[in-house]
């Protein structure tokens, strides 16, 4: 089904079908509740218990993060499948924004053990989500209609407006009222979402119907029995190591890392391997490989202005206009906003220059390129700085300003680039492909973050960002032999 009834004759919402308006609606409060929520996760982690913390030391605080989002992509692999087999997008969406409003509001409890509890649910309810709302867009345009792609721009402006709007209100509410008053208004958030989702579901193709590659009845019984009794036996497996002093959170951290290095080289493993892929896709399996790599090194970069770069905006940076202080957590909507506002001139820019616009391996190079060039402006901002020291505000400007636009050119055309790589055989699946990307660069952050504060922050900033401006270089240098093997992608 490509999307719902008379959707060719929708333009009800900006020329577009009416469903976009509900999708894009859900998208914003959805990036509203979890980017407000990890912009003061790890501050909240890191602040004292006295002052309503968890008393973390800053870089494991870092690394808790990053685990934490090594499971939310690892989780949504899981959520693609289910929604294809057994749930359908429509329900698989529904539910997850459920299980996130019920994370939110566990978080909004002043404890520990609901903190975990909350984590939990929103982990579950994001691997959900957050695979099957693109799908659903996907569904409102039939396969040929020209309106597709204005349509998906739409979709990722208010993606865009969430993160924008989140660190203002969350990280105000939680800086300045108190931690769980920030959780609060990520829950309340998500439950706008979920109604304006619930009113406008008239316009949503599939709603009605099961999963579109449903299993049949016996196997979906055994599934549902697999899937339930799997849950059960490692919830009682890591409860008893926990309790037996094995499970810490640093070897917690270190499992998820080991995973999210093996999920992608066994799902490549089995695409080279199975023989429902043919010579030809294996051939554009190999440049694949290496535009996979540059995605991780990126991410890697990005997922940082959600830890090292957030704790260090927190302790140094500039707060101050006209005598009255700003929470620090508001430098994070720069990104967000610098998006909204760059995506439509990338988008003209490439317009404009036609089929003399880069190779799609270059935009995603460039792309990386300022992902560490982002790092490298925080060399000369902290050289030489130790103890109680402010840095003035354009530093940070400067950086997230570079990191959305790189985030613009690497992320669209990397998404784009999966779709037209993927073998036939794992078409349904590209999304997953692209989510263990996500995965495994917030499982390396796991462990490099740890070194945040332990050696001299022009130096970390300064390793990790010329790696990723060497990566994006390396892609460059590759680009003859990509552009050869990555036909149909230009």
């Amino acid at each position: 089904m490509s999307g719902p009834p008379h959707s060719r004759d929708d333009h009800s919402f900006l020329g577009h079908p009416r469903g976009l308006l509900t999708l894009s609606g859900l998208e914003v409060w959805e990036r509203f509740s979890f980017l407000g929520m990890q912009a003061i996760l790890v501050l909240y982690f890191a602040d004292q218990v006295a002052n309503g913390g968890l008393g973390m030391a800053e870089n494991t605080a870092a690394s808790v993060t990053a685990a934490y989002g090594t499971l939310v992509y690892l989780v949504s692999v899981a959520g693609g499948w289910l929604a294809d087999r057994m749930l359908g997008s429509y329900r698989a969406v529904l539910w997850g924004g459920v299980l996130i409003a019920c994370g939110h509001y566990s978080m909004a409890v002043p404890t520990a053990a609901m903190t975990w509890v909350g984590l939990g649910l929103i982990i579950a309810g994001t691997g959900l989500l957050k695979p099957n709302v693109s799908t659903m867009v996907g569904k409102l345009y039939a396969t040929e209609d020209e309106r597709r792609d204005a349509g998906f721009a739409l979709y990722y402006m208010g993606i865009n407006i969430g993160a924008f709007l989140a660190p203002l209100v969350i990280g105000w509410l939680g800086q300045k009222q108190g931690w769980h008053w920030g959780f609060s208004a990520a829950a309340i958030g998500m439950t706008l979402g979920l109604i304006q989702y619930i009113v406008g579901r008239k316009g949503l193709a599939g709603r009605k119907h099961s999963a579109e590659f449903a299993l049949p009845q016996a196997a979906m019984r055994r599934a549902t029995w697999l899937i339930s009794g799997g849950c059960v036996l490692v919830a009682a497996v890591a409860t008893g190591l926990a309790l037996a002093g094995w499970l810490t959170m640093d070897r917690t951290v270190d499992v998820l890392t080991v995973v999210s290095v093996i999920a992608p080289v066994a799902y490549f493993v089995v695409m080279f391997r199975s023989p429902r892929v043919s010579a030809e896709e294996r051939g554009r399996l190999r440049p694949y490989l290496v535009l996979f790599a540059a995605s991780v090194v990126f991410n890697f970069v990005l997922f940082q202005s959600y830890s090292t770069m957030t704790l260090l905006a927190a302790s140094h940076a500039d707060t101050e206009i006209f005598g009255w202080e700003f929470p620090s957590t508001w430098y994070g909507s720069v990104l967000g906003g610098a998006e909204v506002l760059l995506a439509p001139v990338v988008a003209a820019v490439w317009v404009k220059l036609g089929r003399r616009q880069p190779h799609a391996s270059h935009k995603i190079a460039y792309g990386v390129i300022l992902g560490g060039l982002s790092f490298l402006v925080m060399v000369p901002a902290t050289h030489g700085q130790t103890g109680d020291w402010k840095m003035a505000a354009w530093w940070l400007l400067i950086s997230f300003v570079l990191l959305g636009l790189g985030d613009i050119l690497l992320e669209t055309t990397g998404m784009s680039a999966t779709t037209k790589l993927a073998p036939a055989a794992f078409a349904s699946q590209t999304m997953a492909l692209w989510f263990l990307s996500l995965a495994l660069a917030n499982g390396i952050q796991a462990q490099v973050v740890k070194y945040f504060g332990e050696i001299a922050n022009d130096l970390y900033f300064g390793l990790n960002g010329g790696f990723a401006v060497v990566v994006g270089l390396a892609v460059i240098a590759a680009g003859p032999w990509l552009r050869r093997t990555m036909h149909p992608v230009h």
